[in-house]
């Protein structure tokens, strides 16, 4: 019942929003003002890549096309936006892809723990053909996917104790996205997962509901993570890519320049956020080590288990594409 009335509520607020907002035609030449979603906080890379996306978008079309955007989650959180935009009532949002798998299964792939060895790999990856056939995929679920954001290799954290092999993990209470791919991830290492939405994790791990969340550095430092979980293992289980997005309403309702003029920028934000992200992580980094975060490796022998209780996980999330997985992890 939940459910139902979540999806009545987010087609009453699409429907509201498409008849009181001001987007315009862009084929009669008029203005159109355009509303970009970021959840994350206004100085992380990820937004500030947004703003300059909004920026080229702006100088390309000589303020024709304007993008406002709205940071730290001011129109909902990654699922709510990710159904605003198939709507059309928000154009352009970032979203990871945990959630974003919900909406087009296949996208599971590249969260597979462990899939790839290193951030070079999934570059590879992503910025070919492959990652050009996942950015195609979301167009069945009304999307249209434009480019690839960095989100680093997430860890584990939490308030309890150090983390240095599998068994530490047991019993714990861990937040995890609305995945249900990084949901078995997590209780088949041990520990009790929770979904909780991004801008709870804080009052959840200060009040004792969660144990601990898993995340990049980035991250753990922007919404201070760190101050009410400071055990981080570097345990690197996913390197989750996060997917820069336009509304397919609002795709329909660009002409072809206007088309290039959007993907281009989106590609070339895409550069600068990795750019960003390598210099906030050496940041981020700094910055919790010396506010007495305890930063613990796998002892020997620790990432064997880890990546071996992963392996129900291919299967069962990924069945039909032993094909693909093998040929990702071989660029």
């Amino acid at each position: 019942m939940k459910k139902v009335l979540s999806s009545v509520f987010t087609v009453i607020l699409a429907l509201s929003v498409g008849l009181t907002g001001c987007k315009k035609e862009t084929n009669s030449g008029q203005r159109m003002i355009l509303r970009y979603a970021e959840n994350q906080a206004q100085d992380y890379p990820t937004t500030l890549a947004a703003y300059k996306f909004a920026e080229m978008v702006s100088e390309r079309t000589k303020g024709r096309i304007h993008i406002e955007v709205y940071y730290g989650g001011q129109l909902g959180d990654e699922k709510a936006v990710i159904e605003q935009l198939q709507f059309g009532s928000i154009d352009f949002a970032r979203v990871s892809i945990s959630p974003l798998s919900e909406f087009e299964k296949s996208l599971n792939v590249l969260q597979l723990p462990y899939l790839y060895k290193d951030a070079a790999q999934m570059w590879r990856v992503l910025d070919g053909k492959i990652g050009e056939d996942f950015l195609n995929s979301v167009e069945k679920a009304n999307l249209i996917g434009l480019s690839w954001f960095d989100a680093g290799a997430r860890n584990f954290y939490n308030s309890k104790r150090p983390v240095t092999k599998l068994s530490d993990l047991k019993g714990l209470k861990i937040r995890v996205q609305e995945s249900q791919l990084m949901m078995s991830m997590v209780a088949a290492l041990g520990a009790n997962a929770t979904p909780m939405s991004y801008g709870e994790v804080y009052s959840g791990l200060q009040s004792g509901f969660i144990d601990g969340a898993e995340n990049n550095w980035p991250s753990y430092d922007s919404v201070a993570h760190y101050e009410v979980a400071k055990y981080y293992v570097l345990d690197e289980h996913t390197r989750v890519p996060e997917m820069q997005m336009v509304s397919r309403p609002t795709w329909s309702k660009l002409s072809e320049e206007d088309r290039k003029i959007i993907k281009e920028c989106a590609v070339a934000s895409a550069k600068i956020e990795r750019e960003l992200w390598a210099e906030k992580e050496v940041v981020s980094k700094e910055k919790v080590r010396a506010a007495g975060s305890v930063v613990t490796e796998l002892a020997p022998g620790e990432k064997e288990k880890f990546q071996a209780a992963m392996v129900p996980l291919y299967s069962r999330f990924c069945s039909g594409y032993e094909k693909l997985i093998r040929l990702i992890q071989t660029q």
